[in-house]
């Protein structure tokens, strides 16, 4: 029987490439994760899918024992910093280590500063700037015993630039930042690399009922993206496994940008057009 095709975000990278490795990927289930999560275990790791809801793990799950690949799931709330402690407890008594860790667990939503209330505030900074220390350090222990490992943290471009309406999502997303170039710069001698991705507007069906939730918001945010689209979520998981894989054995600390253009400075002028310069003496 031929094997089962790849999917779309791991066919760059050779077959087998994280052969014998384990990797766990927080919010591993569905969108930007789910795709992540398909990639590693299609090109031999041993996946470990975490997050509140099992059954966003499901239809993984049957996908993984059609295609032969090695997928387990775990329910925890990544919050806790308990329940992440036993989740690396679990993991690490049946595999004995973790070599990759993917942060992608999230929440975010559209809200004015002035009308978010404390607990929105803290669920999304509890799930995205607790939860990624949280992981990392109880993943990073075990990685640091074994000196090596990669952990991969999902950040956004308005970490840095801002953006009007997600002043809880971009705070932690910023913290986020700047733990991956702590925690590489204080874990590099241990043969621990740890690197960040900041993908701008990709398909995924969250982000579309949470940020764009009708055409016209969309047809606006494409607008503003100098490759006129949106990303697919295969193609930002791909650059995730680039980031996690052999060939980027030598990069820490640094923040891979995949938005099409979108964080670039926005133009005075409209590419393809002829700007008319005033002439000392024209008429105003």
């Amino acid at each position: 029987m031929s094997a089962p095709p790849l999917p779309e975000s791991a066919r760059w990278l050779p077959a087998e490439t994280f052969s014998g490795q384990v990797a766990v990927v927080t919010g591993g289930g569905t969108g930007l994760g789910l795709q992540i999560s398909r990639g590693l275990a299609a090109l031999g790791a041993t996946v470990v899918v975490a997050s509140r809801d099992p059954a966003h793990h499901a239809a993984l799950r049957e996908e993984a024992a059609t295609a032969g690949w090695r997928v387990e799931s775990e329910a925890f709330d990544v919050r806790e910093a308990s329940a992440v402690d036993e989740l690396a407890r679990r993991v690490l008594e049946r595999h004995g280590e973790v070599d990759l860790l993917v942060n992608n667990a999230a929440g975010n939503f559209v809200c004015p500063a002035e009308r978010l209330s404390t607990n929105a505030w803290r669920a999304v900074l509890g799930i995205v700037l607790d939860g990624t220390f949280y992981a990392s350090r109880a993943f990073g222990k075990a990685m640091i015993a074994a000196q090596r490992g990669t952990i991969l943290n999902v950040v956004a471009t308005y970490a840095w630039t801002g953006m009007p309406g997600v002043v809880h999502s971009a705070s932690a997303k910023a913290g986020v930042l700047a733990m991956t170039k702590t925690l590489a710069a204080e874990w590099a001698r241990f043969g621990v690399r740890v690197n960040a991705i900041a993908p701008g507007p990709f398909e995924s069906q969250g982000a579309a009922q949470n940020l764009w939730p009708d055409e016209a918001t969309r047809e606006r945010i494409e607008q503003g993206i100098p490759l006129g689209r949106f990303a697919t979520t295969d193609e930002v998981a791909a650059q995730c496994l680039h980031l996690c894989a052999p060939v980027s054995d030598y990069v820490t600390g640094e923040c891979l940008v995949v938005d099409g253009g979108g964080s670039l400075g926005r133009p005075f002028w409209e590419a393809g057009t002829r700007l008319k310069r005033k002439r000392e003496g024209d008429a105003s």
